[in-house]
């Protein structure tokens, strides 16, 4: 058989395999270099509220990625859980993107708007106190501590250097956006909401009296999964 001269040869066959997976590999990683963009854009991404992108630091910071994830894959029972499978372009902002490998608790990326702002601070403040068989160590100090948002400009510029498309508004207001976006009547909501449509406003930590880490965490859950419009989608297409 002409193959048995790769199976009695293992020099030969070892060549024959490098072969293999080099004209593989370029076929599938050529056509990255010259397509302009490899993710399809959906309707309804935008890049992080300067206060989203704070509470998104600290949930980077504390590690929540180690436990869990922020990818639905598309398999049935998943989709069935947590909703929609993940698009690429949910991710297209995201430096480094959290999708996760493990899943000691359960998926966010479809978390937003499915508890009330009260069951998120109680949450961190003691897991136990609304989910009884938690694992899941308490946060109290985000409430305790306040948010740290005075070069928040800076992360958008390193953002903005990724590929995140803020503009030069963008960061100089980036500091009032804060701001404004936990106070409901300020002058500068509807200017705000322009640049970044379907920006939740409001006091998420409860306490008017100083805008805490607490407050940057809970605004970007409460953003994950809401920007895009999954009617525009069908789910069960996939699955036919």
């Amino acid at each position: 058989m002409k193959h048995e001269i790769f199976e009695k040869n293992s020099i030969l066959l070892v060549i024959g395999i490098l072969v293999v997976v080099s004209i593989g590999g370029i076929i599938e990683i050529a056509p990255l270099f010259y397509l302009e963009n490899t993710i399809e854009k959906v309707q309804g991404m935008r890049p992080y509220t300067p206060l989203e992108l704070a509470g998104r630091n600290i949930y980077v910071r504390e590690g929540c990625y180690n436990c869990h994830s922020q990818m639905v894959r598309p398999l049935r029972d998943e989709v069935e859980r947590y909703g929609h499978y993940s698009l690429a372009a949910e991710s297209m902002y995201d430096h480094p993107f959290q999708w996760g490998s493990k899943r000691t608790g359960p998926d966010l990326a479809r978390v937003g708007g499915k508890y009330t702002d009260e069951w998120h601070r109680a949450h961190m403040d003691d897991p136990r106190s609304v989910v009884p068989e938690s694992i899941m160590p308490g946060y109290p100090f985000l409430a305790k501590t306040a948010l740290n948002y005075q070069k928040i400009a800076d992360d958008l510029q390193a953002n903005r250097s990724l590929g995140v498309p803020y503009s030069d508004e963008d960061m100089a207001s980036a500091v009032a956006d804060i701001e404004t976006q936990i106070n409901p009547d300020s002058d500068n909501v509807d200017a705000f909401l322009a640049r970044y449509p379907k920006a939740q406003v409001r006091d998420f930590d409860g306490n008017p009296q100083m805008i805490s880490e607490l407050d940057a965490l809970i605004a970007y859950m409460q953003m994950l999964g809401t920007l895009v419009d999954f009617d525009l989608y069908q789910a069960d297409a996939f699955y036919r």
